[in-house]
């Protein structure tokens, strides 16, 4: 298969929707049906089935959309490889970010590397850690900065510990706890129950709890997104427990770090994840190796 029709496959795949597929992939609705039409015929088979705006691939053109997936994971691979035999330390990065960490930690470094090497391209995925860690399983990455601890049996750096910290409008008695409102942060538990995702930070919290406070928490809220959080408890409606680097100078909060039983602060790790075998591209060495000097520097 050409790789114009893996992408075009792919591209259906993920917008399970031909007009949208043709809008992203800037051609036509009708090239978009032609094609597909085009790549039946080759194959003497049906690729999907249409049911009004609705779309599923059948058995025969679910094979073909994995085919085209993996053809897709190893041209980028033969692609990256010509390079390192080139020499050339150009080109693009792709990198997995948790949320978190893309929002209030990644844009200056960014910023600041691609001043350093400003002929390197960087594409970015951002989504929760579960997520990243998948797309590096999957080849579709080639570095993942995830918090929390997730399987990677590949290269593994500590970035840094950031504190789990409660904010409130009003001063608290850690005592006073379990009868004041709490807004709860629970990450990719509002979209994806059926899968039910790990929750790192969550647990954390949970265990924190048990072993400070006897009775259950009074949680009126449960949001997925720090900011919203935030602008809760802003508004005086309850108290919150995140991730301190999720803070900012100009919030104005009345904080408290979770300790566990020897005084130490409870915090979220931060890695760097990505394979041994990435680091013979000159691009994905130089970031790795940026991320690794910029951030355990500082902390």
């Amino acid at each position: 298969m050409k790789e114009q029709d893996c992408i075009l496959l792919t591209t259906i795949a993920e917008e399970q929707n031909i007009t949208k597929a043709a809008q992203r992939l800037f051609i036509s609705q009708p090239t978009v049906t032609y094609r597909l039409q085009q790549l039946e015929q080759d194959y003497d088979i049906k690729i999907i089935n249409r049911e009004g705006n609705k779309i599923s691939f059948t058995p025969e053109g679910q094979y073909l959309l994995d085919f085209s997936k993996n053809q897709l994971i190893e041209l980028r691979k033969m692609k990256d490889h010509l390079k390192v035999l080139k020499k050339d330390a150009t080109g693009t990065i792709r990198i997995g970010v948790s949320s978190n960490f893309a929002l209030y930690k990644l844009p200056p470094l960014l910023k600041k590397f691609l001043e350093i090497h400003n002929k390197i391209q960087v594409k970015i995925n951002t989504g929760w850690s579960s997520e990243v860690v998948h797309l590096l399983k999957n080849n579709e990455i080639q570095i993942g900065i995830v918090t929390g601890n997730y399987n990677w049996f590949g290269e593994k750096k500590l970035l840094n510990e950031d504190p789990i910290t409660i904010i409130s409008k009003r001063p608290f008695e850690i005592s006073d706890l379990p009868y004041l409102p709490m807004i709860s942060y629970q990450p990719n538990n509002l979209i994806r129950k059926t899968q039910k995702p790990t929750n790192p930070l969550s647990q954390l919290v949970s265990n924190w709890w048990q072993n400070n406070l006897k009775t259950a928490p009074l949680v009126i809220m449960e949001l997925d997104k720090v900011e919203t959080c935030k602008e809760m408890v802003q508004n005086n409606l309850g108290y919150s427990i995140l991730p301190k680097s999720c803070l900012t100078p100009d919030d104005s909060f009345y904080t408290y770090d979770l300790k566990d039983e020897n005084n130490q602060n409870i915090s979220r790790k931060t890695w760097l994840l990505y394979r041994e075998s990435s680091l013979e591209l000159a691009t994905v060495s130089n970031f790795i190796n940026y991320m690794k000097l910029k951030l355990i520097t500082e902390h």
